[in-house]
């Protein structure tokens, strides 16, 4: 069998969506965009995961580049830059919600706020709406 290059990852939904977020960094960074308000390189050094600044420019390109984020200039500080979810990016936000909920079940040390567990139960879609709104 000739091992595919990620370029031809496509076909396969887990294998495309692997080859796209599939890292731990990543799934971060749609994180801190989607739940925690980030939209500045700063924000996503500063998370408190510890990640590398190689590392972090790696996956902000690449997901840009996948058309998942947007990047553009900062209009308040010319030397900076704002992040953001695209549509593609945004239609995330019921897979990083879904993965919260099984981690929450899951792992006796979660996080997870207990009244967003809730909500995340009772009214997923709801939910879903609310934080695609506030991005």
């Amino acid at each position: 069998m000739v091992k595919k290059s990620s370029a031809e990852w496509h076909g396969c939904p887990i294998r495309y969506g692997g080859a796209i977020f599939g890292d731990i960094w990543s799934l971060l960074i749609l994180r801190d965009i989607m739940f925690k308000d980030a939209r500045h390189y700063a924000d996503f050094l500063n998370a408190g995961e510890g990640i590398s600044t190689n590392i972090l420019a790696s996956r902000l390109s690449k997901l840009e580049a996948e058309g998942i984020l947007t990047k553009a200039q900062d209009p308040g500080n010319k030397a900076r830059y704002l992040y953001g979810l695209t549509d593609k990016g945004k239609g995330l936000v019921p897979v990083l919600l879904e993965i919260m909920c099984w981690s929450e079940t899951w792992d006796d040390q979660t996080e997870v706020p207990k009244d967003f567990a809730r909500a995340l139960k009772e009214d997923r879609a709801a939910l879903v709406k609310n934080t695609i709104a506030k991005l």
